[in-house]
């Protein structure tokens, strides 16, 4: 950090440079149920996630064989609001579909 001097008459300010760190990272994480249809989970990946119907079946079928999937790597809010959005429409439709946040991995 490099810190500039500047004298103005009898006044000296110092002035340093600020570097702002990137917002920490969170992963939405789907959860696997036996209960909620799969189609239902493809299109919470389309319509919530952005993903094509070719990557929503494949994080799709990673849930129901792996336990769970990343859907995708957001800023704290961000991924608050996504998570509520599917607790809400998972909600609506009764079904237990669970979504989940947590830090992601530094890189």
């Amino acid at each position: 950090m490099a810190i500039q001097i500047d004298k103005q008459g009898e006044t000296t300010v110092e002035r340093q440079s600020a570097r702002l760190a990137p917002p920490p990272m969170y992963q939405v994480i789907l959860l696997n149920d036996d209960y909620t249809p799969m189609e239902f989970v493809v299109g919470v990946l389309e319509r919530v996630f952005g993903k094509s119907p070719e990557e929503a079946e494949k994080l799709m079928l990673k849930v129901h064989y792996e336990g769970r999937a990343v859907c995708g790597i957001y800023p704290r809010d961000i991924a608050a609001t996504r998570v509520e959005i599917v607790r809400q429409l998972a909600q609506s439709r009764q079904h237990p579909l669970q979504c989940v946040m947590e830090p992601a991995p530094d890189a």
